[in-house]
């Protein structure tokens, strides 16, 4: 049994109960381990949902800089993150499901701790928006608002995609570029 599996397991067990409904019997049983035992590996149910969170947060940070590093244009590198964030949504759903829904559960010192972690991710997204508009590609007043509308329109997938639907991820991610990016007029 390794602190991975266990921060699996949480991650779907806080995904399916929440993170109030949770209990540290629930994770246990979840990897097979004694409640007892669980306490060899994890002091609480808060350790576990910040490092449950830190993870999260670093696999966004890690693939989403990936494309803003990168020398192309800023209409570019948004259509590019925004179909690598859908992606890793539906990637790895029990952890984007407690990062997006369980954040509210960290007690005021962890999420003290969680939230210049979110502003860095948070910040990737205002800077190409800032981009954008030095280069005369977009017009946005205000990029912060801007950044947690297209969050809000994208954290949201993940209550209704189905893998199976009418449409895949990627089809998904491109009309949501073009709406983001083109509106709605004709």
């Amino acid at each position: 049994m390794t602190r991975e599996d266990i921060l699996e397991a949480a991650a779907q067990v806080f995904r399916q109960k929440g993170f109030h409904g949770a209990s540290m019997n629930d994770i246990a049983g979840a990897v097979n381990l004694q409640k007892a035992s669980l306490y060899h590996h994890v002091s609480s149910k808060q350790e576990i949902l910040l490092e449950i969170l830190d993870r999260a947060l670093q696999l966004l940070l890690e693939r989403i800089s990936r494309i803003t590093d990168q020398n192309i244009s800023a209409d570019k590198k948004l259509r590019l993150m925004i179909r690598e964030y859908l992606q890793i949504l539906v990637e790895n759903i029990d952890l984007a499901a407690v990062l997006l829904f369980e954040h509210k559960a960290l007690e005021h010192r962890q999420h003290a701790r969680h939230i210049p972690n979110r502003d860095k991710f948070e910040s990737l997204w205002k800077d190409v928006l800032a981009e954008g508009v030095r280069s005369n590609i977009f017009i946005c007043d205000d990029p912060g608002l801007t950044t947690r509308a297209m969050l809000g329109i994208m954290n949201w997938t993940i209550t209704w995609y189905n893998p199976k639907g009418e449409k895949n991820i990627d089809e998904i991610a491109d009309q949501y570029s073009s709406l983001l990016l083109t509106g709605l007029l004709k």
